[in-house]
């Protein structure tokens, strides 16, 4: 049942994104990369919180408690909840900025404003270089929910599964097709977090109950150490402003329609946050039941398949494979643009998209190749690619 389920949603996100191109004809590079700038607030809102919220969020967010206590939560919390007003002034400004100079891509910025190929180039290659672990971290929570089907999946397997389902995708009509799918994906997520953690709430017979367990297991419920907030607040602070430095956000921004839009999308992002406290009582849960997991990572997809009946199993894998994957996809597609506009040089904007595509192949191939070979845990993988992200604040 659960691989039906499955099956039936990855099988709907598919038939979206063939309908994605509504009946047009060969798009062009702005279409393809950033919308043709035209997209509405729903669909704005739907893309940009089908990028924050991601894989990170289901499966990294809960691993990172399981692996290191709630400081590392605390954080997690902090830093996307104070991004959301620095981008409610930040991300019209850089829209406009996008709008003047053409730009598609965060280098095209620095290019339309510096007219500096040495600048353009520095941006370009710092953007690549930390986008590959933003890759990695999709791919190691794409493992870790397919395998949760009971599939025994190698893990080859699952990210060629996962990289060629990305790579479709986008084929077909570029950004468009993963903002409409982001629409599934958010109230299939949003679903399978919240039933998760009110089964959580009946199995344990109340959430008090359950943190006194958690005491009684061993496990940290607040932060006992001074260094430790220190960590949590600092990172807050610099990683809330480096989120609208992030190679992908910027491409969102660049998809709006207005300013306008931007400043009304932002106001209702930070509701997507109430799935926070039931990812949490999931964290918790599998500390009490589950306390010798090999791989942090796997700590909510573990509580899920422990309490869960089979259909909800499927639920719950769907929306964290289809987060994995969206993000995925307009990471490449972010990938491609950075190379055939800015890294390459006098690329013709008419076969700069066979060239996206491309570079898209061979970046979905290199993050699966670090995957495979360098698998690490997903918190220090979103930590390492938000410190070169940060560098471009400035």
């Amino acid at each position: 049942m659960a691989a039906i389920v499955f099956g039936s949603i990855i099988l709907l996100s598919i038939g979206i994104a063939l309908n994605s191109r509504g009946g047009k004809g060969k798009i062009g590079v702005e279409e393809y990369l950033v919308g043709g700038r035209s997209f509405s607030g729903i669909l704005l809102f739907f893309l940009a919180v089908g990028e924050i919220y991601s894989i990170g969020t289901m499966i990294g967010f809960p691993g990172g408690i399981y692996a290191k206590g709630p400081g590392y939560g605390i954080w997690f919390l902090g830093y996307i909840l104070l991004a959301y007003p620095i981008g409610y002034y930040m991300g019209p400004l850089m829209w406009r900025a996008g709008k003047k100079y053409g730009a598609m891509t965060l280098p095209d910025i620095f290019k339309g404003h510096y007219s500096h190929r040495g600048l353009e180039l520095v941006v370009a290659i710092s953007a690549l270089l930390f986008m590959i672990p933003w890759g990695q971290l999709q791919f190691e929570g794409l493992v870790v929910a397919l395998n949760a089907l009971g599939f025994n999946l190698s893990p080859t397997l699952s990210v060629i599964v996962s990289g060629c389902l990305a790579f479709i995708y986008i084929s077909i009509s570029g950004v468009k097709a993963p903002a409409l799918i982001s629409i599934l994906k958010d109230i299939i997520m949003l679903l399978a977090v919240i039933i998760t953690g009110l089964v959580v709430i009946k199995e344990i017979n109340g959430v008090s109950n359950l943190f006194n367990l958690a005491k009684q297991h061993g496990a940290m419920v607040t932060i006992d150490k001074s260094e430790d907030v220190v960590f949590s607040m600092t990172t807050i602070f610099f990683q809330a402003l480096a989120f609208y430095c992030m190679p992908i956000i910027v491409a969102v921004v660049f998809t709006s329609k207005s300013e306008g839009t931007i400043k009304r999308t932002q106001r209702f992002m930070p509701l997507y946050m109430l799935m926070y406290p039931f990812l949490i009582l999931a964290s918790y849960f599998a500390l009490v039941s589950i306390p010798n997991l090999d791989n942090p990572n796997h700590a909510f997809m573990a509580t899920v398949t422990s309490i869960l009946p089979p259909w909800a199993v499927g639920l719950v894998a769907a929306g964290a494979a289809l987060s994995g994957i969206l993000v995925l996809a307009v990471t490449s597609l972010a990938v491609g643009g950075l190379v055939s506009r800015n890294l390459l040089s006098n690329v013709p904007e008419k076969s700069q998209r066979k060239w996206v595509q491309i570079i898209v192949l061979l970046y979905l191939l290199c993050s699966m190749g670090l995957t495979l070979l360098a698998p690490s845990l997903m918190l220090n993988l979103i930590n390492t690619a938000y410190y070169g992200f940060g560098q471009f604040l400035p």
